[in-house]
């Protein structure tokens, strides 16, 4: 079974763009959660087969070949080469993971020294500026945060669905597949594509959401 083991590194180069074509076929909530299912097994899958390489190559040193006896038969055999590769592969993944998780924490943190500045009422913080612009802050509690321009280029009933969008970002935890497509991405080259293809359908579930809220397409 040591083939197993190797399946999890070149299956992303089939199943992410599978992932995609088959998300274009569905809603967009059923899209968003193929995508963001899809990117999670398999990094989660890749990560797994470095790790049992890294541990094969292990197993062939002397503090360790102690334990030899205690590894499962379908490991790969060890060899010293695919081995130092994944060790290499594992300390540039975490190197990655660990460099979208400070680029989101700090796009975060700088997002809510915004709210500084802003009018809060209730879940909606008002700032006071001329760009149009608009987002949702996840938290606790979670915001939508609107600018004077963007309430300023709008009439009522518009006003109203770009709300109810930014709503459906927060109840649907938009923010947290958007992480995982993220992070997925750290973790194998191919998973890259499905990033964008999981914004925009997150982007097209909240469409939907606020078309129902407010009855009007």
């Amino acid at each position: 079974m040591s083939l197993a083991v190797w399946v999890p590194l070149f299956l992303p180069l089939l199943a992410a763009p599978l992932a995609r074509r088959l998300a274009d076929r569905c809603t967009p909530r059923a899209a968003a959660l193929l995508l963001a299912g899809t990117a999670g097994a398999l990094a989660a899958g890749t990560v797994v087969s470095l790790g049992l390489l890294a541990l094969a190559g292990l197993l062939r040193l002397p503090f360790v070949a102690g334990l030899a006896h205690l590894a499962p038969h379908w490991l790969p055999a060890a060899s010293a080469v695919p081995a130092g590769a994944a060790v290499l592969a594992l300390i540039a993944v975490t190197a990655l993971v660990s460099g979208a998780a400070r680029r989101q924490y700090a796009d975060l943190a700088r997002a809510r020294r915004t709210l500084h500045t802003a009018t809060a009422d209730g879940p909606l913080a008002l700032l006071h500026d001329e760009r149009a612009d608009a987002y949702a802050l996840p938290g606790r509690p979670g915001r939508i945060v609107v600018t004077t321009g963007m309430l300023d280029a709008l009439p009522a009933a518009e006003r109203a669905a770009l709300l109810a969008h930014e709503h459906a970002h927060l109840a649907g935890r938009h923010h947290l597949f958007l992480a995982l497509g993220e992070y997925a991405a750290a973790v194998h080259p191919a998973l890259r594509g499905l990033r964008p293809a999981l914004g925009f359908h997150l982007e097209r579930w909240a469409d939907e959401s606020a078309a129902h809220a407010v009855g009007d397409r």
